[in-house]
């Protein structure tokens, strides 16, 4: 079985499967396919399905023209019907991995996946699990799902863990530019992993162990939540210090060794940093482990959208008004610059408190057309003079690239700037972050 795998893989006869066409998922079977793989993208979204099957992109590393190029040539489709499995060689699964609102990790679209593959499997099979978890989902959860019905593991199948490392909207890194990781449940599953993504990417590294793959990922984003909770608070104590902490992070960065800048913000945003130090930190409590740089991380950057609510309100009483009554367009909603991706975004919180305390909320994002918030829908303003008429106080929430910051500046009466967007300005109606 293996040799008979590993000869598809490196005569490009393998057909693969992505379950789940996000940011993620899409990217990685594109990237297959250009390469001369067969893929075959599975989601339960039929929009998306439709959309992709019209030779169209949703997801801006992707280009329609690569959608259309693959498809035409026959090495990419789209569909809903998980019974293509069983014509499949490899399958990789990318699907969400959230939050529950106990704040436990939510590893049900992996376990409804790997059920959809134990229905369909057949012999010889290649199963790769990319979506972020704990350590030990693959061998705990995955491992004993597809082996149920009496299969043995490298003898009827082979299983592997390699963390996504999608980055939206970078521009330097996509897929096949991010170094892979790959760690199989055994010896021979990680060959073949490793075998495989060396046909997308040039630097593929193998470790241990699948849990090992698992906790690589988690490491990672751990790393970014931590440090950037602490420049939160760096941020939080350099106000109360009537200091700048973007001057203050600006001399740090120039030594060459030893410091590694990282940026404060009005709060964490996207599927990821927010998300995934806590499925880590759940995991260590099972084992009586007490992960604390990572929970007191997540106390200070939760707390970051009602820090800037309450410096907004400052703002608004130097002009002797309140948050009660006024008005406040909030500029960029997005978790990130340049994306459309709304999951977990820290605007979201930040119109709620602004809200709550008696604020009329409007915004403006070129990426997000519409939101909604406790049930009730905001559409995006569109640019123009007329956006900055009767507001009190202008938040720059997320700094999309294509804003014209000049006119912003010159038609907003005070601006509350949460990304350093006016760094080099001196303007009286600018207060940072």
């Amino acid at each position: 079985m293996e040799n008979i795998l590993k000869n598809k893989i490196v005569e490009k006869k393998a057909k693969i499967g992505i379950i789940g066409l996000g940011y993620v998922g899409l990217p990685l079977g594109v990237e297959f396919a250009k390469k001369g793989f067969e893929v075959c993208g599975i989601d339960i979204d039929e929009r998306r399905v439709n959309l992709l099957n019209k030779k169209r992109s949703y997801i801006l590393d992707v280009t329609s023209e690569d959608v259309k190029a693959t498809t035409d040539a026959g090495l990419f489709s789209a569909t809903t019907s998980y019974r293509i499995i069983s014509k499949l060689d490899i399958i990789i699964i990318c699907v969400p991995t959230p939050l529950r609102k106990t704040r436990e990790p939510d590893i049900s679209y992996i376990v409804n996946s790997t059920e959809k593959i134990a229905k369909y499997k057949r012999k010889g099979q290649l199963i790769i699990l990319e979506s972020t978890t704990y350590p030990g989902t693959t061998d705990e959860v995955a491992l004993p799902i597809l082996t149920r019905n009496g299969w043995k593991l490298d003898k009827d199948f082979f299983l592997v863990f390699s963390p996504e490392r999608v980055d939206p909207a970078n521009i330097k890194y996509k897929t096949k530019d991010i170094p892979k990781i790959v760690g199989g449940v055994t010896k021979d599953s990680a060959e073949l992993g490793r075998l495989l993504y060396s046909h997308i990417i040039s630097n593929v590294t193998t470790v241990s162990s699948s849990k090992a793959a698992e906790m690589v990922k988690l490491l990672e984003n751990t790393f970014r939540s931590v440090n950037i909770g602490l420049v939160n608070e760096i941020a939080l104590m350099c106000d109360k210090l009537g200091v700048d902490v973007w001057e203050i992070i600006d001399a740090a960065k120039t030594k060459p060794f030893g410091f590694m800048p990282f940026y404060p913000g009005p709060g964490l945003g996207g599927h990821c940093i927010p998300i995934d130090p806590l499925y880590l930190s759940w995991k260590a409590r099972i084992h009586g482990f007490e992960a604390r740089f990572i929970e007191l991380a997540d106390m200070v950057n939760s707390a970051m959208p009602g820090h800037v609510t309450r410096r907004i309100s400052e703002i608004l009483n130097r002009y002797k008004k309140s948050l009660s009554g006024s008005s406040i367009l909030l500029v960029g909603v997005a978790y990130k610059r340049d994306v459309h991706d709304m999951r977990e975004s820290p605007a979201l919180e930040i119109i709620r408190l602004l809200r709550k305390a008696g604020a009329q909320i409007s915004y403006f994002d070129p990426y997000v057309p519409e939101i909604t918030v406790d049930g009730s829908k905001l559409k995006s303003l569109k640019w123009g003079p007329g956006i900055f008429k009767g507001k009190d106080c202008v938040a720059v929430i997320t700094d999309h690239s294509s804003i014209d910051y000049d006119e912003l500046l010159r038609n907003s009466k005070v601006i509350f700037d949460a990304r350093n967007v006016y760094k080099n300005t001196k303007a009286k109606n600018v207060v940072r972050l």
